[in-house]
């Protein structure tokens, strides 16, 4: 009824959060920033050989059409004009990479997810001819290392093992992208004019950007042998890219973007050099504003763009810590084992343990990232007895989220040498309060957490809305309304933090070098 009451005057904006397990459309009020309503449609995932991750481009974007249809059709409903959108944000899953032909607009390979593994042999190849065979040795122009995780190894792969691609890129039809481009791209047109871009977010994630150019870097390129001429556009994160020309928002605006996690770093409002923000999903990210300057990690961390909200405004970066596993180890026990039928159970059935019983569960599916950046790595379960069981296992698997969490922590305190007194965290994990509380002791630090947990989606809206042109969303500190949180104390002493964590150490040391252990069998499979 009230939203029916101001449906003449109110300001809406809206998000496409197109995930690694789902697309969301939501719509928020520019004015208080809540979310009016939101339509989800859940993405497939296939697994066609082991350590590899894909999906189908078509299906990512026929379910942002998807999420766009329904969820203006909930705006009628609430009896709020689909004209009061006056622009859209896209955040996305990031270095998941694609590549299509702009002349048909038909993807050329499923998209290769961020956490695929299939380029291990590719980066052992870069890092081979590195000087000093060196993973870090392109760290100093992109801020990270020579990973599985980035987009560039992911291409390279593409050009070395596709025809079609090699062929489409020899005859100047092929075009690269992350999820964020494909998105843009169809949205403004597809191959009848749609508009290729991305911004200085996901750019800062394909290893082919130099982040104190602010530019694709030629020498990156030719070290990768990655074509400059299929790229995209870079853009800011707060400008129109396009207009959309289909759906019932054909005309409005497409005017913010960013990677899912500056996303939430602008979302929680992290504006100010030392603020920081931890997101669970289908991985774990945390984001330390570091400023106008970038800050190079000395304990495992990288360096990324944190936003640059507009054209002429200064792109601010960020120390990262990225965490393959988190709500996916959720989604395991669901889907692989069976253990629970649905995800919300984790949180019930560990609580009937309240405790892993001296379990130990290291999710490492595709290796360690941050702080290890071992990719060698594999899942291990340890320190199991007859005693153990499902309770148990719910619990250890919460708990690895927990103790992932409070390795980037530690990295992060030692590279900025400021602790953090708080940790701002958001993500649909965030809901399981038993998860929450065990991050507060497993962290001996205050957790704070939004009602309003869509801080992902909210700082995409913010970067469109704020965009020129736009202009229906203020970014200063004295204009953004008030958020109302929940805080989680620590509740065990130190001792038994510290204890617990160090018994996590040993597993994950229990469980690196798997892969190297296996190629030493025998051929017939025994040691």
């Amino acid at each position: 009824k009230l939203l029916g009451k101001v449906s003449r005057w109110i300001t809406l904006v809206a998000a496409i959060d197109q995930g690694t397990s789902s697309t969301r459309f939501l719509v928020f009020n520019a004015k208080t920033a809540e979310m009016v309503c939101q339509h989800q449609v859940e993405i497939h995932q296939s697994f066609p050989k082991e350590g590899w991750v894909e999906e189908d481009p078509r299906e990512i974007i026929q379910s942002v059409y998807e999420c766009i249809e329904r969820t203006c059709e909930k705006l009628v409903q609430l009896n709020v004009s689909v004209s009061s959108i006056k622009a859209v944000g896209v955040t996305n899953q990031r270095e998941t990479t694609l590549v299509w032909d702009k002349e048909t607009g038909e993807p050329l390979y499923r998209a290769i997810v961020w956490l695929d593994l299939r380029t291990q042999s590719t980066v052992e190849s870069l890092i081979n001819k590195a000087p000093g065979k060196d993973k870090n040795h392109l760290k100093s122009k992109t801020g990270l290392p020579i990973s599985t995780y980035f987009s560039a190894v992911k291409l390279r792969w593409l050009l070395d093992n596709v025809a079609e691609v090699r062929q489409a890129v020899l005859s100047g039809r092929a075009v690269f992208g992350t999820v964020d481009s494909w998105i843009i791209w169809c949205l403004t047109g597809g191959s009848s004019g749609g508009v290729h871009c991305t911004d200085v977010t996901n750019a800062s994630r394909t290893m082919l950007f130099n982040i104190h150019t602010m530019d694709w870097d030629s020498e990156l390129c030719r070290y990768f042998d990655v074509p400059m001429e299929i790229l995209p556009t870079i853009r800011s994160s707060s400008e129109i890219y396009g207009y959309l020309k289909s759906s019932s928002l054909a005309g409005v605006p497409i005017s913010g973007c960013l990677g899912d996690q500056s996303a939430a770093l602008v979302g929680q409002r992290c504006f100010k050099e030392g603020q920081a923000k931890n997101t669970y999903g289908t991985g774990c990210f945390m984001l330390k504003n570091t400023g106008t300057t970038p800050v190079l990690s000395d304990h495992g961390l990288l360096t990324t763009v944190a936003y640059k909200l507009g054209k002429e405004e200064p792109a601010c970066y960020a120390l990262e810590g990225s965490v393959a596993i988190a709500g996916a180890v959720v989604r395991w026990l669901r889907d692989n084992m069976g253990i629970i039928q649905s995800s919300a159970e984790i949180e019930t059935l560990a609580a009937t343990a309240g405790t892993s019983y001296g379990c130990y569960f290291v999710p490492a599916f595709s290796g360690l990232y941050a702080p290890y950046w071992e990719p060698s790595a594999r899942g291990i379960i340890c320190g199991l007895t007859q005693f153990t069981n499902k309770s148990h296992l719910a619990f250890a698997a919460l708990e690895a989220v927990c103790f992932q969490t409070r390795e980037i922590l530690d990295a992060m305190n030692q590279d900025s040498r400021v602790p953090l007194t708080q940790l701002q965290v958001d993500g649909g994990m965030t809901s399981n309060r038993l998860l929450m509380q065990l991050q507060a002791d497993i962290l001996c630090t205050t957790v704070v957490r939004p009602t309003m947990s869509e801080t992902t989606a909210l700082g995409a809206a913010m970067a469109a809305g704020a965009a020129e042109g736009v202009n229906v969303w203020s970014l200063s500190s004295s204009h953004l309304p008030k958020v109302t949180c929940e805080a989680y104390e620590p509740q065990i002493n130190l001792d038994e933090s510290e204890f617990r964590f160090a018994r996590w150490k040993k597993a994950v040391q229990r469980s690196m070098n798997w892969e190297t252990t296996e190629a030493q069998c025998c051929s017939n499979g025994t040691p």
